[in-house]
This record gives C-alpha cells, structure tokens and sequence, in this order.
C-alpha cells in the first residue's frame, strides 16, 4: 500500500526524522488558513498523488500552466495561487502515464535553504533477504538514471537483522554521502530512526529523494515515499486509515474484495489464471505471440463458481480489453467450477470479445464438455501455446 508524501512525513515524524512544518489541504478554503500557519518567507506547494516526478511534470488543463506539480510560493498570495492553480487538475508525470492523475490534495510546506541534495532510501533486498540502505551523493535525480550512468555513486549497505543499525553503518552512510559535521552526526542518528520505522511499521519501502543538507549545516527529509506490505496491514491500524482509494484503481478495489490477486497492465488481452507462476508464464507467451496483457489476475487454488465469476466481471471492466483467456491448471480448484463460473460469467455480462479456455488438472473433461454444450461463443484450447495463439489471433481478427 502506498500513502502520499505529507502522510510518509507525518509518519517518519513519529519516529524523530527531520521534518519540515507542512499542512496539507483539500480545498482552496483551507488553504489560506493553511499559509498563515507558516512561518514563511518561503511556502512550497506540492501536488500530492502516487507517483514521482512531480516537479518535472505538467497538467493537462492548458490554464495551469507547464510550472509542474511542485511549485515554489515567494509570497503568501503566490502561495495561495499555486494551490489554486493545482488543486483538481490532472498531473501528468513519468510514472503516471499519459492519462495522469487528478490533484485533490496539496501540501504547503515550509520552505528551506538547501545547500546539497543527497539520495536515500531502504528496501528489503530479496537476494539476502535483508534490510538495505541505498545512498547516493547524487541526490534530487532518479536513481534509475544515476545507476545507468555512474553507478560508482551508488552504495548499498545490507543491515544484519541481529544487530539493527549500528554505529559502524551510520558511518558509512554519511562517509558514502560525503557528510562533515552536524550532517555527519545527524546521519548516524537517522540511520538508526529512519531503519526502525521500516522495521517497525512494515515498510516494503522507503525513499527520502532529495534528503538535503541545509546551508546551517543540519539534514531534513526534503521528500519521501512509503509504501507498506501489504499482508502486514492487519497490524497496523494506524496505517491503513492513510490508504487514499482515489489514488488506486477500481478494479483493484473491487478484487480486494473477493480476494483476487488483481493488477490492471496496459494491454488488450485479459487473463484469469490460478497461480501466479502459471499467470507470469501466460503473460510472458501473449507478448510472445505480438499482445499485451491487459491485468495480472490469480483467482487462487480454491476459488468457487461465484469468485470466478466475480474475477470475470472485472476484467470485462476494463475497456481496453479486446479478448480474454482464461488458463485453468486444476489441481485443488476443479476444472468444471471454473467452467460454470466462466459460464456464469458470460451470460451476466453479455460478452462481446472473444473468449479462450485453456483447461487442465481436475474433472477438466467434465468441464471441458460443459463450455462444449452451452452453445456459447467460446474457443476452448488444448494447451497453453494454442490458447495463446488462439486469442491474439481473434484480437487482430485473423
């Protein structure tokens, strides 16, 4: 799960992370009440979505401009105009993609004298299965960009979960980070909060890009991006009432309701897969044979006839989808429930696209024969390949 900036600010605060007097706002209302709160003279307006790039981004709408979703306000009424120029507008950035994403929150913040930007960030390394810092001295660029081009500016430093954060890594960041000083002194500190709030709270990620060394020679959280595990929520009660279901898709939403593992993509073919590994393979041979998928959608090992059903209401959902393939392995889950759902599924929603099924494991003749006898518009497959085959050529009309 993912939250926005001021609330991963809010929530390092907790923890004793340097942060900037800020007030977020929802309506232009509450802004001016929001910039008088601040100490001034200079207020930062920032664009609160999920996705990075804010700053270099630009809106759509032609009359707020091509300044991006992150604005400096010298003033208090110039302030005030940057929340109105934002707020309710659609942000387009290179994470958001071309269609963007609507601005229903801004967050003021006070503004600082910035002497250097540095990179920070903490992630769960899956090759040792540990906690690591990613620092760079190039801070305030994408790091996508700075491990292209110099990777030699990059460390990572693995944390041994027996021992937390010690001194020994607090000194090696700010050595990797070139830090002297208060700054020095003020790594070492964060090093250890910012470790516990990941540990903590059930953090998959955290990102502090820029952390800045101020010209009085001290470090801030300039920004920051979290995101949560989500199979730890059920602990964190706190957390969860931060999830913002406007920033998320709908489609998604719904199939957290019938626990299906569901993410939209931006491709035509939809897929109903049981197994994940089963539903990488499937994506993997449509992009094979020249599609796209249209979502990654695991109804599970032991959906029934009304989740299957619900899984293909939701991919019907998405307009792009110009076919669909189901790829059923039965082992646990039987073939003939997935065929009646399927079924179901189609009568409901008046399918319009073309349908493949790809059946194996369990009672798969059983259900092989009832997709045969329901007189309905669907190319059953033999195995994985064909039904690949299959559906790009019905979506290109071959």
């Amino acid at each position: 799960m993912n939250i926005h900036e001021h609330q991963a600010k809010a929530v390092l605060k907790e923890f004793g992370a340097p942060v900037a007097p800020g007030v977020a706002v929802f309506s232009v209302e509450e802004a001016r009440a929001a910039i008088d709160s601040l100490p001034g003279p200079l207020w930062v307006v920032k664009s609160q979505i999920h996705a990075g790039g804010r700053g270099k981004g630009r809106f759509k709408e032609v009359e707020a401009g091509d300044k991006g979703g992150v604005r400096l306000g010298f003033s208090k009424d110039q302030a005030f105009d940057h929340v109105k120029a934002m707020l309710g507008r659609t942000l387009v950035t290179n994470q958001t993609g071309p269609s963007g994403k609507q601005v229903n929150r801004i967050y003021i913040e006070d503004g600082a004298d910035i002497e250097k930007e540095l990179y920070l960030s903490l992630l769960v390394d899956r090759a040792t299965g540990r906690v690591a810092f990613v620092a760079s001295t190039e801070g305030g660029m994408d790091i996508e960009e700075v491990a292209h081009a110099t990777p030699e500016k990059i460390l990572t430093i693995q944390i041994d979960p027996s021992a937390g954060v010690t001194e020994a890594d607090g000194v090696r960041l700010a050595d990797a980070l070139k830090l002297a000083g208060e700054a020095r002194s003020d790594m070492i500190s964060l090093s250890q909060i910012l470790y516990r709030a990941f540990v903590e709270k059930d953090m998959s990620m955290l990102e502090i890009n820029p952390l800045i060394v101020m010209k009085n020679g001290r470090l801030r959280v300039l920004d920051a991006k979290v995101s949560f595990d989500g199979n730890a929520l059920f602990r964190h009660p706190d957390i969860q009432a931060l999830r913002d279901k406007t920033e998320e898709d709908e489609k998604e939403i719904e199939a957290a309701k019938w626990d299906l593992a569901y993410i939209a993509l931006d491709g035509t073919i939809g897929c109903m897969v049981n197994g994940a590994g089963l539903a990488m393979a499937t994506m993997d041979i449509i992009k094979l044979y020249g599609e796209e998928p249209a979502n990654f959608c695991d109804v599970g090992g032991g959906a029934n006839k009304e989740k299957v059903t619900a899984a293909f209401k939701i991919i019907m959902k998405d307009p792009k989808v110009k076919g669909i393939l189901v790829n059923i392995f039965g082992g646990i889950m039987k073939c003939d429930v997935i065929a009646e759902g399927v079924l179901a599924a189609v009568r409901e929603t008046s399918l319009a696209v073309p349908l493949v099924v790809r059946l194996e494991g369990t009672n798969v003749e059983k259900g092989k024969k009832i997709i045969a006898d329901s007189g309905l518009n669907v190319i059953p497959a033999n195995d994985l390949d064909d039904a690949a085959q299959k559906i790009v050529a019905a979506v290109k009309g071959r």
